[in-house]
């Protein structure tokens, strides 16, 4: 029996994560939401040390001091660009420490079912965590290795591949009926054994800009598999916290996906019928305009309205600084400078936001998609940064373009367009833009850090 204090300490902490997704709901109050959350997990985990008598205390502390250790090294040391990458570990981590805890749960649950006393309810949730938290956790691994590159961000697919995909779910469904009808610890262990293999299944085909998604996708998973392990181990706050992962991860791809232009499905199961964000690559040979830093310094420099539009390649060459200088001496020349913000801009939702607020851009500069677009019609000079995706017009004229559907940033209806490019390597759906070959778009080549270098000094003497 939980104490009324203990209790209560659970209702406090699931107030923080609430009032953390509150937080994290806007980049002002982010920090905020992130550091009540915070407490509200230490506030939890805590607890549990004093409303019950632990066997095995030891180790428990043991394990705690390893992940804390591991947990700063990595906070420490993981940038910014890789942020993605660590929320497909911490997913992952999450779903495969759901499925131990309902494995170990299940033993007490067998127990029961000798003698008649197993809730049949509690084995079907049990059976649900194993499975799903199985999916997340092998899922998300191979999540990380495309955006790690560790393996090809290409689609992986061969023959049979739906079969065995559909052969796996059905094994999965019909051994948890098996399970709740008579419970043993092989079965919660070769359902456990299937649902890694499914979550492999389902992420091997997906490719390109969808990735991201499918992380979303994951943390939903987790978020529920938590829940459905709170709900059998009779913990509240465990159920609420993963309710609200679940919630929000659901939401969340919801989102991504119409900002993809994609439905859930296609973005799943696309590659298997032959369509992925993921295109062919190769590199355009057709002609372009392109200029050097002092001829671009002169088109930004006696412009009235500039747009910046950035993207993760701006991030990946830590070219942020030196943008958010070039923006300020803009500034103090009269011109008025605003960041367009699509919501893929990064690998994530909100994450071109948190990597330019490392750069100390004021979030008033910031604007997203909706806002910005009608005002790209009235910019003398849109300045393209690391960005290649979000401003192709092919999502809006090429029905057959992988990306067509996706909304983007008008930055064709500007007067003049600048792309800053290391080279005409196609963006991450691999596939060309028209609007690198616009009359009145020019094309600035080289590494995005050196190149706003020269293009910062070369505005600074107009």
């Amino acid at each position: 029996m939980t104490p009324t204090w203990a209790q209560l300490a659970y209702l406090v902490a699931a107030v923080c994560f609430i009032l953390s997704l509150k937080g994290l709901s806007s980049p002002k109050t982010a920090r905020n939401g992130n550091l009540i959350g915070a407490v509200g997990a230490v506030l939890a985990c805590g607890t549990i040390f004093f409303a019950r008598d632990l066997d095995h205390l030891l180790p428990i502390l043991i394990a705690i001091a390893v992940g804390t250790v591991v947990g700063v090294v990595g906070a420490r040391r993981v940038q910014m660009t890789q942020m993605p990458q660590l929320v497909a570990l911490f997913n992952g981590v999450g779903g495969g420490a759901a499925a131990l805890v309902a494995l170990l749960e299940l033993r007490h649950l067998v127990a029961l079912s000798g003698v008649g006393a197993a809730p049949e309810f509690d084995l079907a949730a049990t059976a649900f965590t194993i499975v799903i938290g199985g999916v997340s956790f092998s899922g998300s691994m191979v999540t990380f290795a495309k955006l790690q590159e560790l393996m090809t961000s290409r689609p992986v697919t061969f023959p049979g591949l739906p079969i065995l995909f559909g052969g796996a779910l059905l094994a999965c469904f019909a051994l948890s009926v098996v399970m709740v009808l008579d419970a043993s610890i092989w079965s919660g262990i070769v359902l456990g054994v299937l649902g890694l293999a499914l979550g492999v299944l389902l992420v091997l085909p997906v490719g390109g800009a969808d990735v991201p998604i499918v992380i979303s996708l994951l943390n939903a998973f987790t978020g529920l598999t938590v829940a459905a392990g709170g709900y059998v181990l009779g913990n509240t706050v465990l159920l609420v916290a993963g309710t609200l992962v679940g919630a929000s991860g659901t939401l969340l791809t919801k989102l991504m996906a119409a900002a993809m232009g994609r439905s859930l499905f296609n973005t799943l199961f696309g590659a298997l019928k032959g369509g992925s964000t993921l295109g062919a690559g190769e590199i355009s040979d057709r002609p372009v305009r392109s200029a050097g830093p002092q001829d671009v310094a002169i088109l930004l420099g006696y412009a009235h309205r500039v747009i910046i539009v950035p993207g993760y390649g701006l991030a990946v060459a830590q070219a942020q600084h030196t943008l958010r200088e070039l923006v300020d001496v803009l500034g103090e020349k009269g011109i008025d400078v605003d960041y367009a913000i699509h919501p893929v801009a990064g690998r994530l939702p909100g994450h071109m936001n948190v990597l330019l607020a490392e750069a100390q851009v004021p979030y008033e500069q910031l604007k997203e998609m909706d806002e910005i677009n009608g005002e790209f019609k009235d910019a003398d000079v849109v300045l393209v940064v690391g960005a290649n995706d979000v401003v192709n017009p092919a999502a809006r004229t090429t029905p057959s373009a992988p990306i067509y559907g996706m909304p983007i940033l008008n930055a064709d209806e500007a007067e003049q367009i600048i792309f800053m490019k290391r080279s005409m390597r196609p963006g991450f759906a691999g596939i060309e833009n028209e609007l690198l070959f616009d009359p009145k778009t020019t094309l600035l080549f080289g590494d995005a850090k050196d190149t706003m270098g020269k293009l910062l000094t070369a505005v600074k003497s107009i």
